[in-house]
């Protein structure tokens, strides 16, 4: 019997469409994070490591969809290849079986190389231009997901009890930026979703 052919999906932020990275592929299943590729502890990617049995394909966008460094990736792949499960990268055009040659090796750490280093640079970049324009005054970061008074509320409401990632939800903000307002000091609302 032939194994499944399960898609995973990794997005970073909730608006973002996941429906373009597995697009015309044919998916026994599909697994959706919507977190960081910096986090290799994402719910969907951990069910599955779990799931995914001997046979199965694991279909993924690209490299940098499943995880956003080399260690990460090769450690990833290492283990679905070790359960007989082969790894298929859409993008790259690439196919790992844990039979793999040295070449295919070699491939994967070469672009895993290259696509955490590309993320460096962006990230490099970003920080560049943010520094520059808070020296001209033209940067006043990212507008507050809630006003002082939602903050408060919000603060209030959690430690009465209310369940956070209700709260969250409610609120229209991740679980990261409600852990972001409830460490602020009552008031404050310096709190500020993160980016990737």
């Amino acid at each position: 019997m032939a194994g499944q052919r399960i898609g995973y999906v990794r997005v970073s932020t909730l608006d973002q469409n996941e429906q373009r990275q597995l697009e015309g592929e044919v998916l026994d299943r599909v697994f959706t994070d919507k977190a960081s590729g910096r986090d290799a502890n994402r719910p969907e990617l951990a069910e599955l490591l779990r799931s995914a049995r001997d046979g199965d394909t694991v279909v993924v966008h690209s490299m940098d969809r499943l995880a956003r460094n080399l260690d990460d990736l090769r450690s990833l792949v290492r283990t679905l290849t070790g359960k007989g499960v082969r790894v298929e990268f859409a993008k790259e055009h690439l196919v790992f079986t844990g039979e793999d040659s040295p070449m295919a090796n070699l491939l994967l750490s070469v672009m895993g190389a290259f696509a955490e280093f590309e993320r460096s640079v962006i990230g490099e970049r970003q920080r560049e231009g943010i520094a520059l324009a808070k020296q001209r005054g033209a940067y006043r970061g990212r507008k507050k997901s809630l006003t002082p008074g939602q903050a408060a509320e919000l603060q209030q409401r959690a430690e009465a009890g209310e369940q956070k990632t209700g709260l969250a939800r409610e609120y229209g903000i991740s679980r990261e930026t409600l852990y972001q307002y409830l460490r602020q000091p009552v008031g404050s609302a310096e709190a500020e979703e993160t980016a990737e």
